[in-house]
């Protein structure tokens, strides 16, 4: 029997518009692509939390999922606009569902949220392009969501804000030296969620085309110096993620298998899905 997802989009229309038009797909429908490519039999539906009127799915609408995946937003948690607090009330809903949930980036700060912890921006600044050297906790090292890392691994990343103050019943599954909460497992109302606040669903033309759209941020916080230079690096991503054997850029940039290898750099959404949802759906199809 094929698996049933949902996909909650983070952003509002005009950002989720303007990656269709820049990459040719929201980034929902790019999440569910890549939730086929693991389980070419799964189907899923997206739910847009974020736009006023939404249809919104309670618990008893979520329980119909196997999985349901938050991606990333640009909005800011803290700002408690009606189009974050409306996700922040699905996650509590997908809590209480018992649905197996997992977030990426944007949706570790909704399930940080959702469960009484707190995200604020990072005072060590932005985290962009590449989340670098991240490491397993202890409980990160026997946790299955990170079966299958190395001792250190990058992964692609875009975020200024972090989770801040930790939900009650938390486990911190990986960390690096930007950011505290790098993977982590929350607890609440009897559900489970599992989350990273890096970007494993982004290859590297996806995340090129999203980098060529924060030319004014990267300039304007230092990180590229100029526009050529911005230029040469959007081009060198697009160009190692349509040829993963660029092993001349992938020196220059210090990229390795966990990134330039698809199967690699999918490994905590796969195994999500390996280690916790399909356990579920058997636990479920018995009740």
């Amino acid at each position: 029997m094929s698996l049933r997802f949902l996909v909650v989009e983070g952003n509002v229309k005009g950002p989720r518009e303007r990656h269709r038009e820049t990459y040719g797909k929201t980034y929902a429908e790019s999440y569910g692509a890549v939730l086929q490519g693991i389980e070419k039999d799964a189907v899923y539906d997206i739910a847009l939390p974020a736009d006023d009127g939404a249809n919104i799915p309670d618990a008893a609408g979520l329980e119909g999922y196997d999985g349901i995946f938050l991606t990333g937003s640009a909005l800011n948690a803290y700002h408690a606009t009606p189009e974050i607090l409306r996700q922040v009330d699905l996650m509590r809903a997908a809590f209480k569902s018992r649905t197996p949930v997992f977030g990426s980036c944007w949706g570790l700060q909704m399930g940080a949220m959702a469960s009484g912890g707190d995200v604020q921006a990072n005072p060590m600044g932005r985290e962009v392009g590449f989340a670098r050297k991240i490491i397993k906790t202890d409980a990160g090292a026997q946790h299955p969501l990170l079966a299958g890392r190395p001792t250190s691994w990058d992964s692609p990343a875009i975020h200024l804000d972090v989770v801040t103050d930790l939900p009650q019943d938390v486990t911190i599954l990986a960390k690096n030296s930007t950011t505290a909460v790098q993977a982590a497992e929350i607890r609440q109302d009897g559900g489970v969620f599992w989350g990273v606040q890096y970007h494993p669903e982004f290859s590297l033309v996806e995340l090129s085309v999203i980098l060529d759209r924060y030319k004014p941020t990267l300039l304007a916080e230092g990180f590229l110096r100029s526009e050529d230079e911005h230029s040469l690096y959007v081009k060198e991503l697009r160009a190692m993620g349509e040829d993963p054997k660029r092993l001349d850029l992938a020196w220059k940039h210090g990229l390795d298998a966990e990134i330039l290898e698809e199967d690699r750099r999918l490994t905590e959404i796969r195994n999500f899905i390996t280690h916790y949802v399909k356990p579920n759906k058997s636990v479920r199809g018995r009740a």
